[in-house]
């Protein structure tokens, strides 16, 4: 049986239309351009002018800071987490308060675990849903001692199955605890501010669908700067409610200052 010839590789030809109606072949595939916001890096460097004394209560009370300097890494880690569970739908200040709280009871995953839940409950009062925080601190603490040895996963897919451990604080754990930039952390500041500036091809009903939209185009480098720069411009500027724009660089680039 003679031997099958082998078919030779045919050259994709892309035909395209000249200026003056003639077809053209040979051409290269056309260049698919990511969409992009307009104005968008003179509006980031505005914001980053008016966050640049770095003053917002993010700055000095987030995560980072709420943990005990002098304590193991594996425990700083734990304890990252935990204030970053605590500061679900509550301002920095009751977060770092409830923290202080628990540090000057001397805050690891066995502490935690000896601890009751009536004690705990006081201890992390008036944390928004403290009743169930309570809980998933419990269930995580749990977590964490039997499956990491007291240690934080070091996976975003980890971090988000633990109880009470939503996608924006796994991010920012994988960020703080363990230098690792997995994604951009959105919270409703986050999520406020990028549909107010149209940073979104469309608006976008939840921060995870507002992670997914700037992940599509906003440079990968700037994923770690993006949660803080916005969360402190929306503590000081940019407000849920009546926001100042009357103060605010990007009044004039902004697509909704009119509306306010």
């Amino acid at each position: 049986m003679p031997a099958k010839r082998k078919r030779k590789a045919q050259r994709l030809c892309v035909a395209y239309e000249t200026s003056d109606g003639e077809k053209s072949e040979g051409a290269d595939l056309p260049v698919v351009t990511v969409w992009e916001p307009q104005e968008w890096q003179q509006q980031l460097t505005n914001i980053r002018i008016m966050r640049s004394k770095k003053d917002a209560p993010v700055d000095h009370l987030g995560a980072e800071h709420c943990c005990d300097p002098s304590a193991p890494p594996k425990v700083q880690r734990y304890q990252i987490l935990l204030a970053l569970m605590l500061s679900s739908q509550t301002k920095d200040q009751v977060t770092a308060g409830a923290m202080q709280r628990l540090l000057a009871q001397g805050l690891t995953v066995d502490s935690i675990l000896q601890t009751d839940d009536n004690t705990l409950g006081k201890l992390i009062y008036p944390v928004g849903f403290w009743r169930s925080k309570v809980k998933f601190i419990k269930q995580t603490s749990a977590i964490l001692k039997q499956r990491y040895n007291g240690d934080i996963p070091a996976s975003l897919a980890e971090l988000v199955a633990l109880p009470g451990v939503g996608p924006k604080m796994a991010h920012l754990a994988m960020a703080v605890a363990w230098g690792t930039v997995s994604g951009i952390a959105v919270d409703t500041h986050v999520h406020r501010i990028a549909n107010r500036l149209k940073w979104t091809k469309r608006m976008t009903k939840s921060p995870e669908e507002t992670r997914a939209a700037l992940e599509e185009w906003l440079p990968r480098q700037l994923w770690s700067e993006i949660n803080g720069l916005l969360v402190g411009f929306g503590q000081q500027i940019c407000l849920p409610t009546h926001p100042r724009c009357q103060t605010c660089l990007n009044q004039a680039l902004c697509p909704s200052a009119q509306s306010f």
